[in-house]
């Protein structure tokens, strides 16, 4: 595949995948899903490869979740909403290699749900995690939502998508989000240190714990499929609608004129 809008690099016995879209906050398209996908598949079932990195460019944000400029109803590929999101939720999990979130910058919307569903997260301390579903008409229900609770426990998931405020790589440490936050200088030597590690760790017994871990919450994946459909309903009322147009007008959402 000509990647567009990902950067790809081997180096050491690790793959790094970087969303390229700095323009946008590295929010993704279907094109950059489609990407991610290719990406994950390529690493995950090379023998040589023993951890998959997935990070955004620049200094700004990892990413940002669905571009909004590539919504309207719908977004702008295949998929139960124009996005082949369940995919790309399943493939890291699936992808018999531990992947590490390497968070700088912003965490929010869909990129907050990809650093919930990494194996591992290391963020600087300049990182901000958080949910802005409900304020621009979308929720990702399934991993998003239950899966987070995993980590960070009912009480606070709830909270996380019901106030939409945003926290920092150390708050996000504290609640279980994150497993370690370092000074941004130090990101990538601290990134390193791990992928220099799991690089000299059986890849059998690593596949093995993994499959182990996902396997008792592997239930999520249906809830999250079936709450795809019901999402893609819900893309195409006035309601939604409003909130992706006062994102995009830079305005307050009006939701309860529709309720």
């Amino acid at each position: 595949m000509d990647y567009q809008d990902i950067l790809y690099e081997e180096r050491d016995g690790s793959a790094r995948i970087a969303i390229n879209r700095p323009d946008v906050m590295n929010a993704f398209r279907g094109q950059t899903v489609e990407e991610l996908l290719h990406a994950l598949q390529r690493a995950g079932w090379n023998k040589r490869i023993a951890v998959i990195v997935l990070t955004g460019t620049g200094d700004r944000a990892f990413c940002t979740g669905g571009d909004q400029s590539s919504h309207s109803g719908q977004y702008d590929g295949r998929g139960t909403v124009g996005l082949p999101v369940e995919e790309l939720h399943g493939t890291i999990r699936d992808v018999p290699k531990p992947v590490i979130a390497r968070v700088q910058g912003y965490a929010i919307g869909g990129g907050n749900v990809l650093a919930t569903l990494c194996d591992l997260t290391i963020a600087a301390d300049t990182a901000q995690f958080g949910q802005v579903g409900p304020k621009v008409g979308s929720v990702d229900a399934g991993w998003g939502t239950a899966l987070l609770a995993r980590h960070v426990g009912d009480k606070k998931a709830r909270e996380i998508w019901f106030i939409n405020d945003r926290y920092t790589a150390e708050q996000a440490r504290e609640m279980g989000l994150v497993n370690k936050v370092v000074p941004a200088a130090e990101l990538d030597a601290a990134v390193k240190d791990w992928t220099d590690k799991l690089a000299q760790r059986s890849p059998t017994a690593i596949a093995l714990a993994k499959r182990s871990f996902n396997a008792d919450t592997d239930n999520i994946r249906g809830i999250s499929n079936l709450a795809l459909h019901a999402v893609k309903m819900f893309y195409d009322t006035a309601e939604s609608k409003e909130g992706v147009a006062a994102f995009n007008e830079k305005r307050a959402p009006d939701f309860h004129k529709f309720t």
